[in-house]
């Protein structure tokens, strides 16, 4: 047993010694035959880093934004609802208000935080200087448990500060570059919309979303200040944290038959109001990631397979150049299956060879991408061997007429080709 195996291994390395011979000594031919696969894997991997890339993205903006294990009830709420629907929506729900907010702060027990959205944008202003349609939220001082909030400098909204209705105000970066400059904002003053506000934070840079647009441009205040300058019956929305994901579909529950109660619903009647959570928002873009991919993969696919078509013809080229030696190999003792394995090997090894180079220029775009534009991509090991199986795969399978015509060869014909 450990003879046969030794004499295997003896096959295989002597086999792929020649084909890496072969190989080498036709580095522009085979390079040339590689092309699509090269481009095929590059691409699959390409495709795959940028995919993984918008995943993480999507759901690490999502968790900033909105929070983890979190909620928020709106009147009108929806991922891809079509007009119909939300003028359906616009005539059954109810605005939801204020009360609202309090009664579930005031009832719910698996509530962590709640803290009002209300948002608009408006014009601010310092001396002169204005910074127009600046992102006003107003919020209380629960936000920072539901988001990630980092102060470059300053505090944040505390409750005094909403208890009191205190005009404080906690700017981005964008506003404090433009009102301000090289000035300390901390304890001056702004006018939003004409009403001051005396600057307690600054937000720390986060920079320009997806699509390129600033995140750096938002005020926050007190919802007590935001409705005393906007409105006391405004229609708001707001959101709610659970303290685990263990718990959070108990919260939900618990939020639901809070709001259903006050609006005094009856258990066969829908609610009159939107509540969507985090993990709403992910299922969709993980469906949608996945139709993306779904469409995506045909079109490599057919690449792929013209490269494995180039692959068997330059194969077939091969077994013709090398009739004498195969000829001459049979001569000297060699087996049909040794010729197979010859040529399977060397088809194998000269796609794998592609997959790697594809790889490895799937890395280089992926590296000059993350570099120069706001676009992640992620590399994961899973394509990465994905990619290279199924090169190698296509060599096996695309060297098998190719090998199979080789084996077949009558050695004295062979010979007599000389």
């Amino acid at each position: 047993m450990a003879r046969s195996r030794k004499q295997t291994l003896i096959i295989f390395g002597g086999a792929f010694g020649v084909s890496f011979g072969s190989i080498w000594s036709h580095k522009l031919r085979s390079f040339l035959t590689l092309l699509g696969i090269i481009i095929g894997v590059a691409s699959v991997v390409s495709v795959g880093a940028a995919i993984e890339g918008l995943r993480s993205y999507v759901t690490d903006s999502l968790e900033e934004v909105l929070g983890s294990n979190t909620m928020v009830v709106a009147r009108i709420l929806g991922i891809n609802i079509s007009y119909e629907e939300y003028m359906e929506m616009l005539r059954k729900h109810k605005p939801i208000r204020l009360e609202d907010m309090n009664a579930v702060q005031e009832l719910c027990g698996d509530c962590e935080a709640i803290s009002p959205a209300m948002d608009r944008n408006d014009d601010v202003k310092r001396g002169s200087r204005i910074y127009e349609q600046a992102r006003i939220t107003g919020t209380n001082e629960d936000l920072v448990k539901i988001q990630k909030i980092d102060l470059e400098e300053g505090r944040f909204l505390s409750a005094f500060d909403v208890t009191r209705t205190v005009d404080s105000a906690v700017i981005g970066t964008d506003i404090r570059d433009e009102l301000f400059g090289p000035v300390d904002p901390i304890g001056k003053t702004i006018r939003i919309g004409g009403d001051k506000f005396t600057v307690i934070g600054i937000e720390a840079k986060k920079g320009s979303n997806l699509i390129g647009g600033s995140t750096d441009n938002l005020i926050y205040i007190p919802y007590t200040s935001y409705m005393k300058k906007y409105g006391a019956r405004l229609e708001i929305a707001f959101r709610v944290k659970s303290p685990s994901k263990e718990t959070f579909f108990y919260t939900r529950d618990e939020v639901r038959q809070i709001l259903r109660a006050r609006h005094k619903l009856r258990p066969n009647q829908d609610d009159d109001f939107s509540l969507l959570a985090l993990t709403d928002i992910q299922e969709e873009i993980d469906a949608f990631i996945a139709v993306l991919t779904v469409v995506i993969i045909p079109v490599i696919a057919i690449s792929m397979l013209i490269a494995a078509i180039v692959v068997m013809n330059i194969m077939l080229v091969i077994v013709t150049e090398r009739t004498v030696e195969i000829g001459m190999r049979k001569a000297l003792g060699a087996r049909r299956k040794d010729i197979l394995l010859q040529f399977l090997v060397e088809s194998a090894l000269l796609a794998t060879i592609g997959g790697i180079i594809g790889v490895l220029i799937a890395y280089l775009v992926s590296f000059i991408i993350v570099a120069y534009t706001p676009v992640p991509m992620f590399i994961t090991l899973t394509y990465i061997i994905v990619a290279v199986l199924s090169s190698g795969g296509i060599g096996v399978v695309s060297g098998i007429y190719p090998a199979f015509k080789a084996s077949k060869l009558d050695p004295i014909v062979a010979l007599m080709r000389e």
